[in-house]
């Protein structure tokens, strides 16, 4: 299936959730916010939100600093 990430497109397997994805992409979950379809998806449901084709992600680092 396709979907878009931050603007790409990207190929994905069938039933590939947001945890799946971010995992994919070595990007650890506590660290990043997710908008998923003009959405902010909340970090507990990463785990058990399948993405659909055409979906479209926005994925944002957090950074810490002074």
């Amino acid at each position: 299936m396709r979907v878009q990430v931050n603007g790409q497109w990207q190929e994905l397997a069938e039933q590939t959730t947001v945890a799946d994805l971010l995992e994919s992409l070595s990007l650890p979950a506590r660290r990043v916010a997710v908008e998923m379809n003009r959405e902010i998806l909340p970090r507990a449901q990463y785990a058990e939100t399948r993405l659909g084709e055409n979906d479209a992600l926005e994925i944002v680092t957090l950074v810490g600093g002074g």
